[in-house]
């Protein structure tokens, strides 16, 4: 009688990869808008590097965080593109010496198709607004899954991100409606100047107080809308539904 063969030794489990790092707001904001902005005006001056290697080294600060960014968190970074996109295109303006008018439809086209974007894919099966918001790195994503449907309330929870996609779609046309009114307003010089380089610097300086601030509450209203509408829906407390760090061993 031949010995039955033994099992084959059980394989090792894969390591679990290590959850993405949560994205810091202000360090993308500043790596992606404001560093590349204030590079682009300052070294962009004839005196300095001019146009070309003005927008080079701007272009670096969008380029960089996104490549740092996706290999961290493993996701493509949205304000990486924008910004890259929004210095490419202003230095381009600037090497080809375009006037404010154009620099004006720059800022009101990149933030408005944000907003046709959100809008599109309102009503799709992957929303824009879960990008911005609802997603693993901020919420208890499959926590909020599972009391969704323990209380049958999907339905709701897609009208909910619907209502939300629509308010922040509204914060991105304002911005570029006010990006549109503050370009107008302070661009005057003819461009390639020095004085257009200063008005240029100028313009986003205030882009700040008078586009991001209100834009940025808009948005908060839109997230306690949809924090608001999750813990009805859900049955979960505010500490539960956003995602919590992993204790340090």
């Amino acid at each position: 009688m031949t010995p039955e063969p033994l099992p084959a030794p059980a394989s090792a489990p894969a390591p679990a990869r290590p959850p993405a790092k949560p994205e810091n707001l202000l360090v993308n904001l500043a790596f992606n808008v404001a560093i590349p902005a204030v590079l682009m005006a300052q070294l962009s001056k004839e005196n300095r590097l001019g146009p070309v290697w003005g927008l080079v080294v701007a272009l670096l600060f969008p380029l960089g965080y996104g490549l740092y960014d996706f290999v961290v968190r493993r996701k493509t970074n949205v304000l990486s593109v924008l910004g890259t996109v929004g210095v490419l295109v202003s230095g381009i303006f600037g090497i080809l010496k375009l006037g404010g008018f154009w620099f004006a439809v720059k800022d009101a086209a990149i933030p408005s198709l944000i907003g046709v974007a959100l809008l599109a894919t309102m009503r799709s099966r992957e929303p824009l607004i879960k990008t911005i918001f609802y997603n693993d790195t901020v919420m208890d994503v499959p926590r909020i899954e599972a009391a969704l449907g323990e209380r049958g309330t999907q339905s709701g929870f897609i009208s909910l991100l619907q209502r939300c996609s629509l308010l922040i779609a509204l914060a991105f046309f304002l911005s570029g409606g006010l990006g549109f009114l503050l370009a107008r307003y302070l661009l005057k010089s003819p461009g390639g100047t020095p004085e257009f380089n200063a008005e240029l610097a100028k313009m986003h300086w205030l882009s700040v107080p008078v586009i991001m601030v209100p834009v940025m509450a808009m948005m908060m209203v839109a997230l306690w809308q949809l924090i608001r509408g999750l813990r009805g829906l859900t049955g979960l407390t505010t500490d539960e539904i956003f995602k919590a760090e992993p204790e340090k061993k």
